[in-house]
């Protein structure tokens, strides 16, 4: 049987389905532009080549009778009809503080999920559509939501209160909360598996750098602290997002430009961090280029991005009392052996010693310390939609030999 997980946003969707037995995907995709013209949906069916269909596509509802057609179809589908498919599995942003773990989702589900809709308002929405899509075109078919937040619900107080009266997070539900919690679990459990090392007494610190960047640190299998706060806004500097900032500093811009709350917002999450520093790009790639070309301001770009990742190493380090391991994950972290090495220098004090010719070439998952390195360091890739397919079946069926739960 099959297993459909969906990560929905806003105006995209993508899925990945993944054979219950064997873990395999068989196929993944995205659709783009929903609701605007020029919608593509990309396909890839096992290892063949990608294939792009065009077409005017609405809504979610839509696109996802798209997802299913090629899935469905002669030349590019995998599967002879729909009641292959088991069960379905989502990705939702935010779970607050209700959800600790992945649930089955039920109309009661359906509608805490909702409720959470004012902590991720540009997220949640989009999750909910994937849900109803799902009821539509899939009917009577179980539903799993898998939530970016429940990882980090085991943080200490101490880790996740502002320094703000105590009476907002009573009332309002502020805190620190966190994102990319099933990356975070994923690149965590498949390091005590290939560094054997036993996640009792562990402390681990993974790092997930992307477009949006985050970290996290790991004491026995738990999460203590991450960097993303209330909202994916906060911590590391990001592709486009400013990261950590003095909170002052946007009211005294938003005076001084007289800026709306809504372009205050635009300000901070999309033309901030990589691309507001360098003028270039928010794409690492090309920041990389043109740093290597002698522009300052995308070295700059690069020296406050490594800075800011080196820091919170330091950090998590003395929050966990030291340090087993560190993974870098995520397009970048996976990716950029420069950006690695320039995070990692100076960090000899922890026993960090890079081995730097298997930072630059191996495997996609490897160790880049020497043998003699007393914190091994790893480059282990992602796997999000596999955690949320696990999870689903675990839900459905019950546990399973390979399965682990989410928390």
């Amino acid at each position: 049987m099959l297993i459909l997980t969906l990560n929905c946003g806003s105006s995209s969707i993508k899925y990945q389905v993944i054979e219950q037995e064997t873990e395999e995907t068989r196929a993944k995709g995205t659709v783009e532009r929903i609701g605007m013209s020029g919608a593509i949906l990309t396909h890839q069916r096992d290892h063949d080549q990608p294939i792009k269909v065009t077409g005017e596509i609405l809504d979610h509802g839509q696109a996802l009778e798209y997802i299913l057609g090629v899935l469905l179809s002669k030349n590019h589908g995998i599967m002879q009809n729909l009641n292959e498919i088991a069960a379905i599995g989502h990705r939702v942003v935010h779970g607050g503080e209700t959800f600790n773990h992945s649930v089955l989702i039920t109309p009661k589900v359906y509608n805490e999920i909702r409720d959470c809709i004012e902590l991720a308002p540009l997220h949640n929405p989009a999750n909910l559509k994937g849900i109803d899509a799902c009821s539509r075109n899939l009917p009577g078919k179980p539903q799993v939501a898998v939530f970016d937040t429940a990882f980090h619900q085991t943080l200490p107080e101490k880790a996740f209160l502002y320094g703000l009266p105590y009476v907002l997070y009573k009332r309002h539900k502020i805190r620190r909360y966190g994102f990319h919690g099933t990356s975070h679990f994923y690149v965590s459990n498949r390091l005590y598996d290939v560094a054997n090392l036993e996640k009792e007494n562990s402390k681990v610190i993974t790092i997930h750098l992307g477009n949006g960047c985050s970290m996290a640190a790991i004491e026995n299998g738990n999460s203590i602290d991450t960097s993303m706060g209330f909202t994916p806004l906060e911590g590391l500097l990001m592709g486009t997002r400013s990261g950590d900032l003095d909170p002052s500093t946007i009211l005294f811009i938003m005076t001084k430009e007289e800026l709306t709350l809504s372009s205050a917002n635009t300000l901070l999450n999309k033309h901030s961090g990589l691309m507001g520093i360098s003028g270039v790009s928010s794409d690492m790639r090309e920041i990389i280029q043109e740093m290597l070309n002698g522009d300052k301001k995308a070295r700059n770009a690069f020296d406050v991005f490594c800075y800011r990742v080196r820091k919170y190493i330091g950090s998590y380090a003395a929050a966990l009392g030291g340090v087993d391991g560190i993974v870098f994950t995520g397009g970048i972290g996976e990716n950029a052996a420069l950006v690695r090495e320039h995070i990692l220098e100076g960090l000899e004090f922890l026993g960090v010693n890079l081995d730097k010719d298997v930072n630059e070439n191996g495997p996609k998952e490897r160790r880049i310390t020497t043998s003699d390195s007393r914190t091994h360091v790893w480059v282990i890739p992602t796997n999000e939609e596999l955690v949320i397919a696990r999870d689903t079946i675990r839900i459905i069926f019950g546990p399973q030999p390979t399965t682990e739960p989410l928390t």
